[in-house]
């Protein structure tokens, strides 16, 4: 079915779509970390000292590995436990060390550490030096938040991971209910509040498509942390059009003190899109790692984030996403375990609160961080977590890592569409982390995110967790709701809830729109459907209860997840190179589909028959071409065979290419089971080897991606560097750029071409050529 006509069916019609059934492994785990034979009241030092004849980093690494609940990432790395009883004697052994040591034996030292433990109390530090681990963890667990407030600043992040490893799910409950850090000025982050992060993604930046969902999450009376878009594009201008579309809703209403924006481009992009058009960004954000080499992927440096956090002297600073197991998927596990990595990231953002401090303290401003932190903890894959109760027990160790860091920590509890969590799966992990009391969470008008396809909280999630556990919205958005009619002087909903048109109407009317209610409604009418032609839900009304989504909507939402499944286990047709005027097939080292869903770093190489059929394409090319196209499944093949999305794209690339002076290759490689990083190592195989080595040259990745979303698009990703950078065989996600969400009902593929030509011409510098025309 085409998608304009899936698109026009969904709630009509629905889809009987079989599913794949539940994803089995497919090879057997590594062994794990086997561990016995424990002394009586031995420690991990003592009994690495036993097992080696002096302190052994790898083994270090380990055992702390070892003590964590299994997830599929430390399996990855080969660092989890071989069994329950290894499990436990591990947590034994890491119960009995003494704070003092674990902090005098740091396993992995870089600039990230270093500035990790500048913003570690050593007074505080110092007093619980001589304790045991279990001892500390006893005392938080009994102890009131006045009593155990003062020991926070002497805990440093590898001793705080090291804590939550030795906690039940109970526990890890008890604690994050009683520790809080409410966000200055706000009630967000205190005791029996959940804020929300509006999250108004559009698969193509439209701003009406972002305005309208800001208004529908307030018909809910939901959005009280931020309102915090995902860009498709990294272009300066059009972040700060987005930047500017947000900024002008919060201004009509006299909420810009109260709320604040974000467009989570690069930092860098957000400081390019504040010099050009100043006052137009409220919040910077950053995705964090754990290490140099881990920061390196999203192209940051410790330099670099401790000057703009020196900028941040305002009302409103840092905002920064985490989640467990980036490190490691990107390459950059360093041999240690997934908490680990994810609390220095909490670490490294509590340093760089610090340096906010100091900045509104130097420049005579009342010393007040707004900085804040957000845990996107099931975004990866199966690959990390492939169960609710692994993506349960992550968000729990991260609230509670969070809150012990001293910082407000709110959650994505989320999922990727080939993970083993389901809509109603993802009901069941919302309620059981909810009395640990996060922050906030992620906010939508349905569980499906319109542009990135993965499954997160919707806002009915918001309205039925208000009721069921009593949580409050920030008052100063409270009262706002009140003033907007959607919540009344009862604190009950009015009959203007979950009605995006009435919303509209208020901010028409606060513009000073003076026309009849009834011409206002009617052009609101127009806009929702205008939006939801564009592939944008937007939520009304409700079911049964104020919580459950309008029946026609929920049923929608569940045709767009069976298409999701569908789209991640189809295949390419075996003949599907030659339908190219110079199709190249080559596969990876993925076993089949399955292995390349539950395995990626087998969908990033190339098998070895593939790497050699390169080596002599490049020995034929003899550098004659700088543009290779490559062409990959990803997780959605149909994004690719679907009529009206490749062709059209291809029809106005190649010849755009030519006319701006590029030579591309007259073949078309095509990957099977292909990730992004195949397509870096075929630029390595084809250009690495070159002599003329200060010449860019580029690859573009065409691939499959984000399923879930009803459009089944797919982004090409543009990487060019120079042939000595291709020598290396070090490119990453760091150098390239992306445009993603290219369909016929999305990103017109005509359009995607031309855009791809002029990132090429800005990646490369050259002007070999007229330019392609922008549309």
């Amino acid at each position: 079915m085409p998608r304009r006509q899936f698109l026009s069916s969904l709630g009509v019609l629905g889809l009987g779509v079989a599913l794949a059934p539940r994803l089995q492994a497919a090879t057997s785990p590594a062994p794990g970390v086997a561990v016995s034979g424990l002394l009586p009241g031995e420690d991990l030092f003592g009994y690495i000292g036993r097992q080696r004849g002096a302190f052994a980093e790898d083994l270090y690494k380990q055992l702390l590995g070892a003590a964590n609940e299994f997830k599929e990432g430390d399996a990855a790395q080969d660092i989890h436990a071989a069994d329950e009883a290894s499990r436990r004697n591990a947590r034994i052994l890491l119960g009995n060390a003494r704070i003092g040591d674990l902090r005098a034996h740091a396993f992995h030292t870089d600039a990230v550490f270093m500035l990790a433990e500048e913003a570690v109390d050593a007074a505080a530090a110092a007093k619980i030096s001589s304790w045991r681990l279990r001892e500390l963890k006893d005392f938080l667990l009994g102890a009131e938040e006045e009593e155990l407030r003062p020991l926070l600043a002497g805990l440093s992040s590898d001793v705080i991971a090291c804590l939550v490893k030795l906690m039940s799910n109970q526990e890890l409950i008890a604690l994050g209910a009683k520790v809080f850090n409410p966000l200055p000025g706000s009630k967000i982050g205190s005791k029996g509040y959940l804020g929300a992060r509006v999250q108004p993604n559009s698969p193509t930046d439209h701003v009406d498509d972002i305005r309208w969902q800001v208004f529908c999450g307030w018909s809910y009376a939901v959005g009280d942390l931020m309102l915090g878009t995902n860009p498709v594009s990294s272009d300066r201008d059009s972040v700060a059009a987005i930047e500017k579309a947000l900024q002008e809703v919060l201004a009509t209403f006299g909420l810009t003190e109260t709320l604040p924006h974000c467009v989570l481009a690069h930092i860098d992009v957000q400081a390019a899109a504040e010099a050009a058009y100043p006052g137009s960004t409220a919040l910077y954000f950053q995705s964090l790692g754990s290490t140099v080499a881990a920061n390196g992927t999203f192209d940051v440096t410790v330099d670099k984030m401790v000057g703009y956090a020196k900028e941040r002297q305002g009302r409103f600073g840092l905002y920064f996403e985490t989640g467990q197991g980036a490190d490691a998927t990107n390459g950059h596990g360093a041999g240690f375990d997934m908490v680990l990595h994810e609390s220095r990231k909490y670490g490294f953002a509590r340093a760089l609160r610090r340096r906010v401090g100091e900045a509104q303290a130097a420049a005579g401003q009342k010393v007040a961080p707004w900085v804040c932190l957000n845990d996107v903890a099931g975004f990866i894959g199966p690959e990390v977590f492939r169960s609710r109760e692994q993506l349960v027990r992550c968000c729990l160790e991260d609230t509670v890592m969070g809150k012990l860091h001293g910082l407000p920590i709110g959650l994505d509890i989320c999922s990727t569409l080939h993970m083993d969590v389901d809509l109603d799966d993802l009901d069941w992990c919302i309620e059981q982390v909810m009395p640990a009391n996060p922050a906030y969470l992620m906010a939508l008008p349905t569980k499906n995110d319109p542009m990135l396809s993965y499954l997160t909280t919707a806002f009915q999630d918001h309205v039925r967790v208000r009721e069921r556990f009593g949580y409050k919205v920030d008052d100063a958005m409270w009262a706002f709701f009140k003033r907007l009619g959607v919540i009344g002087a009862d604190d009950r909903p009015t009959r203007h809830f979950g009605d995006p048109a009435w919303v509209y109407l208020q901010y028409r009317r606060a513009k000073g729109d003076a026309r009849a209610e009834a011409e206002i409604l009617r052009e609101a009418e127009q806009g929702i459907a205008e939006c939801e032609a564009r592939g944008v839900f937007i939520a009304r009304g409700h079911g049964k209860n104020r919580w459950d989504l309008e029946p026609g909507l929920e049923a929608k939402v569940r045709a767009l997840y069976d298409d999701a499944k569908k789209s991640i286990w189809a295949e390419l047709p075996a003949d599907f190179a030659n339908t190219l005027p110079a199709g190249l097939a080559v596969e990876t080292r993925s076993a089949g589909r399955e292995d390349y869903i539950l395995h990626p770093p087998t969908g990033e190489k190339l098998s070895e028959k593939a790497a050699a059929e390169l080596g002599r394409l490049a020995a034929r090319h003899a550098g004659a071409y700088d543009v290779q196209l490559v062409i990959s499944d990803g997780l959605d093949a149909l994004a690719l065979t679907d009529p009206g999305h490749l062709q059209p794209y291809l029809d106005t690339l190649l010849p755009e290419l030519a006319s701006a002076g590029f030579k591309a290759a007259p073949e078309q490689i095509v990957v099977k089971n292909g990730r992004v990083r195949a397509g870096y190592q075929i630029g390595e195989l084809l250009y690495g080897r070159l002599a003329a080595t200060d010449k860019p040259r580029a690859i573009l990745h065409l691939i499959g991606e984000r399923p879930g979303s009803g459009h089944r698009a797919y982004s090409v990703y543009i990487t060019a560097p120079a042939a000595a950078v291709w020598s290396t065989g070090k490119v990453d996600h760091d150098i390239t750029r992306v445009i993603s969400g290219i369909a016929d009902t999305a990103l017109d593929p005509a359009l995607a071409a031309r855009q791809t030509v002029g990132l090429l011409h800005e990646l490369t510098g050259l002007e070999t050529g007229p330019r392609p025309s922008p549309g």
